[in-house]
């Protein structure tokens, strides 16, 4: 199967600051804090530093610091990446469909079609369980696909793919010594811009603020080498996902209905019963 290089970013929610200072290549920059960088992040300036201390207080409380992916960490990062795209099954099967006036008519087309021709209430009811079914037999079915394309690619080899190349980097959040959640910068030198690629955190250490440092680290290590903006590019359904992403500070660009995922057949009933939205964010650093 041809797997083009995948874009799904997956959803989740933090805070944090890499207590580790470095100093050399553009990776091992020393990450200064959000509110001497970017003020706008924390809010205004008379309020940012206060802001700041009680989120660095929360993270030292729970021992949560944000550091560079190391190879030995290939297995756990490849799970929470792997479960946090799983639960995009029952979202896109399920909660998609609300997204989607066009697919509702024709559902209910259906039952009524069917309620003239069987002459059943009972086979007429049944239906919607039906439909619900097939929609999650194919959002299964995609996601599955997606997924062995995307192991089998840049998070086949972290260390090649994110760590080596000028411009990109990979980090994990650790807690407790447990790497609990995940976040990839791909840089772009073309446009200057840099692509934030394959957040997630664990599903048991959610609601910690891990997400949002995740995020921050992104747009510091962006900000620290120099790129014009950040892009991100999401099929994510949660309202969380994209109030985290406009928390920090991106702007919504765009939507691309019935987006198309590798592996994906097009067929008929695919196009029935599977449909995907991408968003597309962008956060603009400087003015080239």
């Amino acid at each position: 199967m041809h797997c083009s290089s995948p874009k799904m970013v997956c959803e989740t929610k933090i805070v944090a600051e890499d207590h580790e200072s470095i100093s050399g290549s553009k990776k091992d920059a020393i990450i200064v804090s959000s509110s001497q960088m970017w003020p706008s992040l924390s809010g205004s300036p008379s309020s940012s530093p206060a802001s700041l201390s009680g989120v660095e207080e929360d993270f030292k409380k729970d021992n949560v610091y944000i550091r560079e992916f190391h190879p030995s960490e290939q297995e756990v990062v490849r799970r929470i990446f792997y479960e946090g795209i799983m639960e995009r099954i029952p979202n896109t099967a399920f909660r998609g469909l609300k997204h989607q006036p066009l697919i509702q008519l024709m559902y209910g087309i259906f039952a009524i079609i069917c309620f003239v021709v069987t002459k059943s209430l009972l086979l007429t009811c049944c239906l919607p369980i039906f439909l619900m079914g097939m929609r999650y037999y194919f959002s299964r079915k995609v996601i599955l696909s997606y997924l062995e394309c995307a192991l089998h690619t840049d998070m086949s080899d972290i260390e090649n793919y994110y760590m080596k190349p000028p411009g990109s980097c990979f980090w994990v959040a650790v807690l407790d010594g447990n790497v609990v959640g995940i976040v990839a910068a791909r840089g772009n030198e073309e446009d200057n811009t840099m692509e934030l690629r394959r957040m997630s955190v664990d599903s048991n250490f959610r609601g910690k603020g891990i997400a949002k440092a995740l995020g921050r680290k992104v747009l510091e290590f962006a900000m620290l080498n120099n790129y014009s903006s950040i892009i991100l590019g999401t099929t994510a359904v949660k309202v969380a996902a994209h109030k985290l992403y406009e928390s920090l500070g991106f702007k919504h660009v765009g939507v691309i209905d019935h987006y198309t995922l590798p592996g994906m057949t097009h067929s008929i009933l695919e196009r029935m019963f599977f449909q995907l939205r991408y968003h597309r964010y962008r956060l603009q650093l400087r003015e080239e």
